[in-house]
């Protein structure tokens, strides 16, 4: 078992590969009470072409797939999952994202117990035909109610806007007809391949003893058999830079319009160091410019062209990106153009000595007081873990940012063919 301690933030982690290939970190933090754990897998919605494993041929499943294992792994021959949790005192939960599914509980006491059911459960599928039939109703249901979402319209809206080839333009859950040609072969298919444990991380923070943490989980994997795993070959098809629609209008029942607007990153490949430099400067600049003490957002604030709905985020993965901005607004065509006129206008910025030390203390702020959550450092330590970086040497990365790259960064960051408009529109 590895052991590295960070000295600037006072943290110890521990870390080992096991022999069937399952990365596992520790994060023992006695002076808490509750101890949260997180399982998981390096597949999500846009996993939809792939070879798997043991064969040559690659295959295309149904959209959907990834999220509806996520709600079959909890259910089992004779019994449901979460009432294991709930009488062993813990709270159990998962999600499925476009890029990862993990399994998840926290819990105040039984916590070797519960990271046994947390592992357990996860590696024991059972999938019957007539229980994928009756998932795929509950499912239906589910898609149906997002479907009447607003919020979440304004954001699938505004990606299927920005990517035209991507499978991150559909939906995670899928469609109704999609979820409807799902197998139970399906299941097994894409279980076997992406929940082995060497596509697999397993992350527990909290108030437990890192040996004997560590001791449970080896004496587990070991009583159990995995074939050996290539190294899984997936596919996507080939994006271009530009977005694929300038526009997309949604009407629905509401009392004021929705607008967004999209920013589409480049969806080359990029090295660890690449990747980690412009996630860091792009949610810096994003919150310079649009958080309420930003210029930007003053002056969208001061053209009353939102309101307390506004928001902004920004997500970098593997293969693609983007960031989104928007608000609730009785303006929508002003509020899209302003905010264009906004972000091109950076393409001549330049950020001064003072503006940048600010954005790095502010950052380095944020994150520090992030790391006081364990569902934060889990999940932010497995997104990065995915990159071959570190979380516990951000902050130093932040440091050694320097003005030059921040400005290269802003002055090349927009182009006009990046952007697109998604407006939620009343009837």
């Amino acid at each position: 078992m590895n052991e590295q301690t960070y000295e600037a933030i006072a943290e110890t982690i521990y870390s080992e590969k096991l022999d069937n290939g399952l990365n596992v970190f520790l994060l023992p933090k006695r002076e808490m009470a509750k101890t949260y754990g997180l399982f998981s897998t390096n597949y999500g919605s846009i996993d939809q072409t792939f070879v798997p494993i043991g064969k040559e041929d690659k295959v295309n499943v149904p959209e959907g797939v990834a999220h509806f294992l996520e709600h079959k792994l909890f259910e089992k021959e004779d019994r449901d999952v979460f009432a294991d949790f709930g009488r062993q005192g813990a709270s159990p939960n998962a999600y499925t994202s476009f890029t990862k599914t993990a399994y998840l509980f926290s819990a105040t006491n039984h916590i070797e117990k519960n990271v046994e059911t947390l592992i357990d459960f996860v590696q024991d599928p059972y999938f019957s035909e007539q229980s994928v039939e009756k998932e795929k109703g509950i499912i239906a249901q589910e898609i149906k109610m997002y479907d009447d979402q607003p919020d979440w319209q304004s954001f699938m809206g505004t990606i299927k806007a920005i990517f035209k080839n991507h499978p991150v333009n559909i939906d995670i859950a899928g469609t109704v007809d999609s979820i409807n040609s799902i197998t139970k072969d399906d299941l097994y298919t894409c279980y076997n391949t992406f929940y082995h444990p060497e596509n697999m991380t397993l992350f527990i923070a909290g108030n437990f003893d890192a040996e004997s943490m560590m001791d449970l989980i080896r004496n587990n994997q070991q009583s159990k058999d995995f074939e050996k795993m290539d190294t899984i070959e997936r596919e996507f098809p080939e994006e271009p830079t530009k977005v694929a629609t300038k526009e997309n209008k949604i009407i629905m029942p509401v009392s004021i319009p929705k607008c967004t607007i999209g920013i589409k990153d480049s969806a080359s490949e990029l090295t660890k160091e690449e990747f980690l430099k412009k996630d860091l400067l792009q949610g810096m600049v994003l919150d310079f410019y649009f958080s309420k003490g930003g210029e930007f957002y003053q002056e969208l604030y001061n053209g009353e062209f939102i309101d307390a709905s506004f928001h902004f985020e920004t997500n970098l993965e593997r293969n693609f990106g983007y960031t989104l901005i928007g608000s609730n607004t009785e303006q929508p065509d002003q509020f899209a153009d302003k905010v264009k006129e906004l972000l091109l206008k950076t393409n001549t910025a330049s950020l001064s000595d003072e503006d940048f030390e600010r954005m790095k203390k502010k950052k380095i702020g944020q994150l520090l007081r992030a790391m006081n959550s364990l569902e934060f450092i889990a999940n932010k330590y497995i997104h990065y873990n995915t990159m071959e970086i570190d979380l516990f040497d951000v902050i130093p990365s932040i440091q050694k940012l320097t003005l030059q790259e921040a400005n290269e960064f802003v002055q090349n960051w927009i182009k006009e063919d990046q952007l697109t408009v998604c407006t939620i529109a009343a009837e």
